[in-house]
């Protein structure tokens, strides 16, 4: 199965997204409130969830180790286009620490990371086809902050219109607030 470790967003958060203006445009594929995370590693197909489970529950050890004392999510400050255009998104800083301790938590699952730091987002739209997305979609304002008081193990299976998410296994972060 395909597997992610990801963030949710408090409901007072999933209401200031869902409240952002969605224009109908043929050209994307916009995301659903059952859809929206902020991914903090994706480990792709993984034969038996149990043992990444079991490993993510280092996470919080691993983070006060660091001197992590909380984890603080901040939103924002407007969506805006990854280059190429094919995925609109809200950044979404603060989860670096937390991405970390899950990167070495899971480092037997999935590959190396393409990219050399993480870039925390929440996915709005994906581009239809090769294009890219029509710029004007970009710069919708939205600022918004939580705790995160827990991290979550998701299997994904893709669809013909849309990925659908389970949650596999909760690992709470026990740290406070920020």
């Amino acid at each position: 199965m395909r597997l992610f470790v990801a963030v949710s967003l408090p409901p007072e958060v999933l209401e200031r997204v869902a409240a952002l203006e969605r224009p109908r445009a043929d050209a994307v594929r916009w995301t659903t409130a059952a859809q929206w995370h902020v991914t903090l590693r994706f480990l792709g197909e993984v034969d038996d969830p149990a043992p990444v489970a079991s490993a993510l529950e280092a996470v919080p050890g691993r983070l006060r180790a660091d001197g992590v004392r909380a984890v603080r999510a901040r939103m924002g400050p407007a969506a805006a286009w990854f280059p190429g255009r094919h995925v609109l998104q809200l950044p979404v800083d603060g989860l670096d620490a937390l991405a970390r301790a899950v990167a070495e938590a899971t480092a037997p699952w999935g590959g190396p990371e393409a990219a050399p730091e993480y870039r925390g987002h929440l996915t709005l739209a994906r581009a239809r086809g090769r294009r890219p997305g029509p710029a004007s979609l970009a710069g919708a304002a939205l600022e918004a902050a939580w705790d995160v008081d827990e991290c979550a193990l998701m299997a994904s299976t893709l669809g013909s219109e849309a990925s659908r998410y389970e949650t596999l296994a909760r690992v709470p972060l026990g740290l406070g607030p920020a």
